[in-house]
């Protein structure tokens, strides 16, 4: 499909190798570093295999995304999907949604920064410390980004490596020393339990998750239609050996997993003393911030494609002649963040953010069914196996993760739909798309 003639002001500047760090980048971040104890608390010795089950699951979500990508070239990812399938309410409806949640993820990732340094410098648990570090960081990722696009895609890249090493000697070092009486060890829930059974999978979906946003801002890669589904489909390889290798290797050396505030880097501290643990919460620290780059990079690109096709201030949708990005959205962003993170909790906040991100998901796989029929022929177009099955098999996990949900968490979500509706009817500039 053709790149939207309003989107000639954004640069092209990210290529395949750069599309492929910003996916990892969005996905390894704090989950991996803080949840191993939260997950294992859940699911005792069936963590490993939890973590394992929800790559397995997530892969089916981001084949879909994959597939989506493959007819585009413009930016909007699910907005994007939803709007050519179903029309501009549908379409509205998700992208603003997805908007709300990348606000929600970098408010939760700020305080998961504060988290985990405060091992280190005990002044970030509260007070101005904590509040330096989460107004700080969005500080800075807010200036990064407006700056341009390829130089958040290069620290991005240099953050995806900043972040893998640490864990990956984690993972060298702590296979020769696991326990595994210790890794078998804690109590698996009660099939009956479909409580904690929920939370759990929330949570593990919250640890996998950001790689939706990658095709947010295809209008300023090189090739999107190519690059976009390589990088998606080796990421969520590479993540998911990754995520179940740190689980287990926590698991089997860290007595106590259950209880630690921060499990990587107290695991890190039984395996090779202090200075081990430092380096890796360098490392969380560095993979805090290097999603949290993402979100404030690829977020505002929904800002921006609303305000595009009509939605909201006009504003929004202006290009910076200087640097080349939306940089109003980008500093609205991190703005609305900011409130959000000094009044919210790590774990709260990304619940609330998983459940909101489940709309794109459905949106997604459902618009993969309607590309399929509508376009059959297209060429350079990813073809999954098995025809229907995988977008159905992640439209009846979306609605399974849905049904599992808190009812103060769906009341949310549904408010957010109904001021999306009130936008849509009430502040929509006349216009075909693209005006702006």
């Amino acid at each position: 499909m053709p790149v939207d003639p309003a989107l000639g002001g954004l640069a092209r500047d990210v290529g395949r190798w750069q599309v492929l760090g910003l996916s990892i980048n969005d996905v390894v971040g704090s989950g991996i570093y803080l949840l191993p104890a939260t997950v294992f608390l859940l699911l005792g010795p069936l963590s490993v295999w939890a973590v394992l089950l929800a790559g397995c699951a997530v892969g089916l979500l981001v084949l879909c995304y994959a597939q989506a990508a493959s007819y585009f070239d413009a930016p909007g990812a699910s907005y994007l999907y939803a709007r050519e399938a179903f029309g501009p309410f549908v379409g509205f409806q998700v992208g603003w949604t997805v908007w709300l949640t990348r606000v929600a993820v970098a408010a939760s990732l700020s305080n998961g920064l504060a988290d985990a340094v405060q091992r280190f410098w005990p002044a970030a648990a509260d007070g101005a410390g904590r509040m330096a570090v989460v107004a700080g960081s969005l500080a800075l990722l807010t200036a990064l980004n407006v700056v341009g696009v390829r130089w958040a895609a290069r620290a991005g890249v240099a953050m995806t490596l900043g972040k893998l090493i640490p864990l990956l000697l984690f993972v060298a070092i702590g296979a020769f020393h696991i326990d595994w009486g210790l890794a078998g060890a804690g109590k698996a829930p009660d099939a009956g339990d479909l409580r904690t059974m929920s939370e759990a999978a929330l949570l593990l979906l919250f640890a996998y998750a950001g790689f939706e946003n990658l095709p947010a801002a295809a209008g300023e890669y090189r090739n999107p239609r190519r690059d976009v589904p390589f990088a998606l489909l080796t990421m969520i390889t590479v993540v998911t050996l990754v995520y179940a290798a740190v689980q287990l290797v926590a698991q089997g050396t860290l007595p106590g997993l259950a209880q630690s505030s921060a499990p990587v880097a107290d695991a890190g501290a039984r395996l090779a003393g202090e200075g081990f643990a430092l380096l890796i919460t360098v490392g969380a620290a560095v993979s805090i911030l290097g999603t949290n780059s993402n979100t404030m990079l690829l977020g505002p690109r929904f800002l921006y494609a609303l305000s595009v096709d009509g939605y909201g201030p006009r504003a929004f949708s202006r290009i910076s002649p200087r640097y080349r990005t939306p940089a109003l959205a980008i500093v609205v962003q991190g703005g609305l963040a900011l409130v959000l993170a000094l009044t919210g909790s790590f774990v709260g906040l990304a619940l609330l953010s998983t459940l909101t991100r489940l709309c794109a998901y459905m949106a997604t796989a459902a618009a993969v069914l309607v590309l399929r029929r509508r376009h059959p022929d297209r060429p350079g177009v990813l073809r999954l196996p098995g025809g229907p099955l995988i977008p159905v098999s992640a439209l009846l996990l979306t609605a399974v993760l849905f049904a599992s949900a808190s009812l103060a968490n769906l009341l949310a979500v549904g408010l957010a739909l109904l001021v999306g509706a009130a936008i849509y009817r009430f502040w929509r500039r006349p216009g075909p798309p693209g005006e702006g």
